[in-house]
C-alpha cells in the first residue's frame, strides 16, 4: 500500500496500453499492487480532472487505489462502504450486498441456492452491522460528502461478481450525482456487462477472459488492514487541505 503524499477495458479481454504484462506464479500479472493500479487507473480518468469530481473508495481493498486516483485528479476522496452478502456455505460466494445507506441488491443465485428469507435476512443484518462499524472507523463521525450535481466516481481494486459495486452505485446514484463512474483496474467481464446499466462511465483497465479472480492480476495483493485505509484517506484530506 502506498498513500503517500480514458482508457476503457471491454468484455473481450482487450488490455489499455497503460497495463504491463508479465508472469508470476504461473499466472499473468498486470499490477505490482494496488497503488501500482492505482496510478494506471488515474491516468485512464485524466479526462474527469477539470469536472471536479469526488472519489469513493470501496473498502477496504479499494481504497489504496482510489487514493492514487484521487491524488492523480487532485479530487478529495473518501469511501463509500459495501457488504457482500455471502453463501452460508461459501462465504467468498456472493449472492448480494448492502450498502452503507441500507439499499441491499440480492442476485438471483440466492432462489437458485434455495436461501430462504429468514437466511437472507440474518445475512443481511450482520453485514450491514458490519458495514455500519466500517463507516464509523472509517469516516470518523464526518458526514458523507455532498454528491448532488459533483461527478462521483467510485473505485474498486476489482470487479469478480460485481455485488458489492452495484449496491453502491445504486446508493450513490439516489444521492443525484451528475454524472456515475465505476472504476476498476480489473474485472470479469461478465461482471462488466451486467454493470454498464448501473452508471454513466465504466473504467476498466483490463478484463480477461480467465478471470478466475483479482489477486491473480497482481503482484502484491495483501489483505488491506482498517489502519490502512484510515491512513489514506488522511493522506487524502491532509493532501486537498494543504493543496
Amino acid at each position: 500500500m502506498d498513500c503517500s503524499n480514458s482508457a476503457h477495458g471491454g468484455s473481450d479481454g482487450w488490455a489499455s496500453p497503460n497495463a504491463h504484462l508479465g508472469r508470476f506464479d504461473g499466472a499473468v500479472v498486470i499490477f505490482d499492487d494496488r497503488a501500482d493500479a492505482g496510478r494506471r487507473l488515474g491516468r485512464a480518468l485524466e479526462h474527469y480532472r477539470d469536472q471536479r469530481p469526488i472519489v469513493f473508495g470501496l473498502p477496504r481493498g479499494g481504497v489504496p487505489v482510489a487514493a492514487e486516483v484521487a491524488r492523480s485528479l487532485g479530487a478529495p476522496l473518501d469511501v463509500f462502504v459495501a457488504r457482500k452478502l455471502g453463501v452460508p456455505t461459501h462465504a467468498e460466494l456472493a449472492f448480494g450486498a448492502v450498502a452503507e445507506d441500507g439499499t441491499v441488491f440480492v442476485d438471483a443465485l440466492a432462489a437458485e441456492l434455495g436461501l430462504d428469507a429468514p437466511t437472507i435476512e440474518r445475512i443481511t443484518a450482520r453485514e450491514r452491522a458490519e458495514a455500519a462499524r466500517r463507516v464509523a472507523r472509517f469516516r470518523g463521525g464526518r458526514p458523507l460528502p455532498a454528491v448532488r450535481g459533483r461527478v462521483a466516481i467510485l473505485v474498486d481494486d476489482g470487479i469478480a461478481t460485481g455485488a458489492t459495486a452495484r449496491v453502491a452505485a445504486r446508493a450513490l446514484r439516489s444521492l443525484g450525482p451528475s454524472r456515475l463512474v465505476l472504476a476498476t483496474p480489473v474485472a470479469s467481464p461478465t461482471a462488466l456487462k451486467s454493470l454498464a446499466a448501473e452508471v454513466d462511465d465504466l473504467v476498466c483497465l483490463y478484463a480477461p477472459h480467465a478471470f478466475e479472480a483479482v489477486g491473480l492480476w497482481y503482484r502484491e495483493f495483501a489483505q488491506v488492514p482498517d489502519d490502512d485505509v484510515v491512513t489514506c484517506l488522511e493522506a487524502a484530506r491532509h493532501a486537498v487541505t494543504s493543496g
